[in-house]
Parts: C-alpha cells; structure tokens; sequence
C-alpha cells in the first residue's frame, strides 16, 4: 500500500488567517453600545427636556398659594380637577379646542397637498421660469409676517371674515418653507426613471402624483404635516388679532385666565396643560410614521 501523501504545510505567517477572519465577522456582528459617559449626558438631555412638562402638570395641581412658597412643591398636588373647573368656568375651552382643531387641521391637509403639488412641479416637471418662481418663493421666506399683517386684515374685513375661522385657515394652507422642503425632498426620493416609465405607460401628470409620488413622498408628507400643525396650534399672533373671544382658538382662550389683580399661575397651568395634550397626542400618534419612514429612506438610500 502505498502511504497517503501529508497535506501541504500553509506558508509561514499564514496559520491564523482563517481564525483572524473569524474573529473580524464577530466583531462586525456585535451591538455597538455607548460608554457610561453617553448614557449619562442622554438621562440629564432627558431630564432637561422633559421637566419643563412635569412642572406644568405640578404647578395646574396646586393652588397658587403652594406656588409661591420658596421652595415649591415638587410633587403633584390634589388641585388638578378643581383647576380644570376653573378653566372650564372662566374660557370656553371646549369650544376653543374644537376651534383649534378645525384650524389647524385644515391648515395642515391643505398646506400639505399644496406643497407636495408645488414640490413635485419644482422638482420633476420641467417648465419656462422655474427656477426664477423657485428663488421667489423661497425669498418670501425673509420677509416678516408682520409686514402682511395690516393689509391681510383689510382684506378679511372687506370679505366680512373677521372673528370667523376662515380668516385664520385660509392664509396658512401654503406656506414657502413646506414648498422647499417638499421638493428637496422629492429630488432625493423620487427617481426620474419611475416617472418617465409612467410616461411611456400612458399615464397623465395627475396619475402620476397620485399613483407614484404620494405614496414616494409619505415619509415627508407625515414630518410637513407635524410641523405644521404644531405651528398652527401654537399659533397666537394672527388668531389673537382675527379673533376673538367669542369664537377663539385654544392660544387666545388661554388670554382670558387667572384674570384679576393677582393673576392665578395654578389655573393659567392648568389651561395650558388642555392644550398642550392634543399636541402630545398628534406627535405620539405621528412619530412612529415620521422614524420609519426616515429609517426606510436611510436603508433605501
């Protein structure tokens, strides 16, 4: 019989290679994780962030002799139902909250589709004087809303829209910083390839924005849409001024608490906690949209 031949000896230096590349692939698969360092200025960022709201919530708790002891209390107190009542007495909250609502839900449907529309024309479409309606629209941006704010009021008193919703919704359904971001959007997102296969396909602009860039631009649409109502609801220098306390908005309402000569900090908390907490919940509920749609757009990217 003959004998076997011995494999072949590896060249010298090259024995730990496989175990080397081993080695590296575990590396590569770990969970990167942050120093103590990292978690700790995160839990002071959180506890800076979010103090602000869980000293609102103790200051509409208590009564306004609590709040002007030295320290104050930080914790909850049992005054919260009571302020509630309060402001329920003293502002029509509720009217006010459904006012908000319509307003700036309005504002945000319509600043929303115009933009996108507007976006997709500046981003896709090709037509004379594009980049000069462009460059004016985002200079519109430098100018303060002030300097509109006396004409825009000869206008909606001409119209007989004063203390009506129609003069708060019908001035925000654009606006100039919705139309840039939408469009700077849509030229990353959306490839030029997929709009001209649906060219060849038969299929018109309108199709096209529906069928293609709406469902494109989701991700967008959801973060324009927050922003934009969180504007609108936070809103107090145009509402105060077309509205007023017959028929107002959550902001202007909020006027008329703890009024008198000592000015009372419990119940003006309490106010502002019912209209913070709407806000809250458009954000809890949009904020899972807005990170996975920038968490696809990363992956596709």
């Amino acid at each position: 019989m003959t004998a076997l031949a011995a494999p072949p000896t590896p060249p010298p230096g090259t024995e730990d290679r496989p175990r080397r590349s081993v080695r590296r692939g575990g590396r590569a698969g770990r969970t990167m994780h942050g120093g103590r360092l990292s978690y700790a200025i995160l839990a002071v960022a959180l506890l800076i962030s979010v103090f602000p709201f869980y000293w609102t919530i103790v200051a509409a708790s208590r009564s306004n002799a609590e709040l002007a002891k030295v320290p104050p209390s930080l914790l909850p107190g049992p005054n919260l139902i009571r302020n509630f009542e309060a402001v329920l007495a003293e502002a029509d909250i509720g009217k006010a909250l459904l006012n908000s609502f319509i307003v700036s839900g309005s504002i945000t449907v319509g600043t929303v589709l115009c933009c996108t529309l507007a976006g997709f024309a500046f981003a896709k479409l090709r037509f004379r004087g594009r980049g000069a309606l462009l460059a004016v629209t985002v200079g519109t941006m430098m100018i303060p809303p002030q300097l509109g704010v006396i004409p825009l009021f000869m206008l909606i008193a001409e119209l007989q829209w004063v203390n009506q919703l129609q003069a708060v919704i019908l001035p925000g359904l654009v606006s100039a910083f919705g139309v840039f971001f939408m469009r700077q959007y849509l030229v990353q997102t959306l490839p030029d390839e997929l709009i001209e296969a649906a060219r060849v396909d038969g299929a018109s602009t309108a199709r096209i924005f529906w069928s293609i860039v709406v469902p494109i631009a989701r991700p967008g649409m959801a973060v324009l849409g927050m922003l934009t109502f969180m504007a609108a609801w936070n809103d107090f220098f145009w509402p105060i001024i077309a509205l007023s306390s017959q028929n107002p908005t959550v902001q202007v309402a909020l006027r008329q608490l703890g009024g008198g000569y000592v000015h009372d900090q419990s119940v003006i908390m309490a106010g502002t906690l019912l209209g913070t907490l709407p806000v809250l919940l458009v954000f809890g509920l949009l904020g899972r949209q807005i990170v996975g749609g920038i968490m696809q757009g990363a992956v596709k990217g």
